[in-house]
């Protein structure tokens, strides 16, 4: 559903070189199992699809100022569903950075972000409006102290927040901190070194089986961080290597082991554009009886300028998740699911600020039976037509 509203409503993209601009969009999507209902289950309502119209307005700023640049980015979203009305809600997304420069050796950047949007139905069963709100503020610098060599810091916090009380466990904040230095031969690739810990706290406790859980957790990682020019017309990217987990409390168990991923994109002809992706990643999912996953995945993505105004792009991914943060004795240890996707869309940009853009959007998943949804299928169709000014 998410992957469908943001698809094309209302998003922002290059234009005139005036610094402030205003855009705005309308939209219209079907999904054919927006609840992502198991394949044997019925619908609500007797009811498993249902069609939204989004309307989107915002505002877009770009200036440099010297070597300093601002940029900021605000837009208002209203989502309407055709069937389950109680979905209805309004959209939020702001975003601002400054990326600044202090003399010709120390630079970095200062932002935060704000987005409001309907959650995922992907592991958990209601037919309420959940609504999920992620707040971040991050902050980053480097230090070029020779031409070879850079150090680099950064500090980030995400604190994510859901409107449905039955979701309110997966209230949360997870904190970053890093440091690490890299290597810039002069063919333009860069090799490097990070140390990370993230800290993660869940804001209400959970109860199970009368035990009041404490869920929060630590990660700690060392990571090779490459960039590779391999040839003019391909980039690896790395940021692989060593984590482990804490669980403040036993229940889950600690886990450790490699981490990481690795993306490379491939430009043989200017008109196409390919790019490919895998990981290996512990992440967090919205569950009751689990608190986290590991998830191996790989991806892979063509983009082909049809045309002066005319783009396709398509895109495919398979990503396993085995269950690892298990909270009662008594459920499986060896939980596990797949999940496939499949996304095409084409975008037709008659004017430089105009545009027109189509998706579909193919998504199965297998396995999991016991966290309720199970094993299901959905198709999404999208629709969208965005103008800057």
């Amino acid at each position: 559903m998410a992957l469908a509203l943001g698809a094309g409503g209302g998003q922002a993209w290059a234009g005139p070189s005036d610094p402030l601009h205003v855009y705005g969009g309308l939209g219209y999507f079907h999904d054919d199992n927006l609840f992502r209902l198991a394949d044997e289950a019925p619908g609500y309502d007797n009811q498993r699809s249902d069609s939204a119209r989004q309307s989107v307005v915002g505002v877009l700023f770009d200036k440099t100022w010297s070597r300093q640049r601002i940029q900021a980015q605000g837009k208002l979203s209203k989502v309407a569903f055709s069937h389950f009305k109680q979905l209805d809600y309004d959209g939020k997304d702001f975003q601002g950075t400054w990326n600044w420069q202090l003399a010709n050796h120390l630079e970095g950047s200062l932002g935060a972000t704000y987005a409001q949007t309907l959650a995922p139905y992907t592991d958990f069963q209601s037919r309420e409006r959940n609504l999920r709100v992620q707040r971040r503020q991050f902050a980053d610098a480097a230090w070029r102290m020779h031409p070879s060599w850079r150090m680099r810091a950064a500090a980030s916090r995400d604190k994510y927040t859901y409107e449905l009380s039955a979701q309110r466990y997966n209230d949360r904040t997870e904190d970053a901190a890093e440091a690490g230095f890299d290597y810039l031969p002069r063919s333009g690739s860069t090799a490097g070194l990070v140390a990370r810990r993230l800290s993660g706290k869940y804001l209400n406790q959970r109860i199970l089986a009368g035990v009041v859980r404490d869920d929060d957790y630590k990660q700690d990682e060392l990571k090779a961080r490459v960039v590779w020019r391999a040839t003019p017309t391909t980039t690896v990217q790395a940021l692989a290597g060593y984590a482990k987990r804490k669980n403040a409390q036993s229940g889950p168990r600690d886990v450790s082991g490699f981490n990481g991923r690795v993306t490379a994109s491939f430009n043989p002809r200017q008109k196409l554009r390919l790019n490919t992706a895998a990981w290996r990643e512990f992440s967090a999912i919205e569950n009751y009886f689990y608190t986290f996953s590991l998830n191996r995945g790989a991806s892979a993505g063509a983009s082909w300028d049809a045309s002066a105004k005319v783009r396709v792009d398509a895109n495919m991914s398979v990503e396993q998740r085995s269950y690892e943060g298990r909270l009662l004795n008594n459920s499986p240890d060896d939980l596990n699911d797949m999940l496939r996707q499949a996304t095409v869309g084409a975008t037709w940009s008659p004017l430089q600020t105009v545009q027109f853009s189509t998706s579909f959007i193919h998504q199965e998943r297998s396995g999991a039976q016991f966290l309720g949804n199970g094993s299901f299928k959905a198709n999404t169709v999208s629709v969208n037509a965005n103008a800057q000014f």
